[in-house]
């Protein structure tokens, strides 16, 4: 079972999953040509985003539609993660770790985790910058 772990979330923008593309065992490879790289293969990632809107219950256990400045992307189960209802508001600037679950025409997500992160706008003002620093440096 130890190689059926996802591994860890892989910070991205909406805007770079969406060209994902679905490989092999529940993958998805992340195209990084303009870096000069191979594809990525993940499963897990970690996105960041202000909640644009919420729809509450249904049998996906609720769904937030979140934009995080390169584009929008939609998260599913949000009603069922732990601290995930406090984050379910317009204008709350959320994080989220989530298994992709489609690419195209824009990222959705099932969530594992949310998290508030409204309180400290640098999160906001760094984000960018984080995934991009990253990506710098994942072989």
């Amino acid at each position: 079972m130890a190689g059926d772990a996802p591994g860890p979330p892989v910070k991205v923008l909406a805007a770079q999953l969406r060209g994902a593309v679905r490989g092999a065992g529940g993958t998805w490879q992340l195209a990084r040509a303009e870096a000069g790289r191979a594809p990525l293969g993940l499963r897990v990632v970690w996105m960041q985003g202000t909640v644009v809107e919420v729809e509450r219950g249904g049998e996906r256990g609720g769904r937030a539609r979140l934009q995080d400045g390169s584009g929008p992307f939609t998260v599913l189960g949000v009603e069922e993660v732990p601290k995930g209802r406090p984050c379910l508001s317009a204008g709350k600037y959320v994080m989220v770790m989530g298994v992709v679950r489609s690419c195209s025409p824009e990222p959705v997500l099932r969530a594992i985790k949310m998290t508030d992160l409204s309180e400290n706008p640098v999160h906001k003002n760094m984000w960018s910058l984080e995934v991009e620093d990253l990506h710098r440096v994942i072989p």
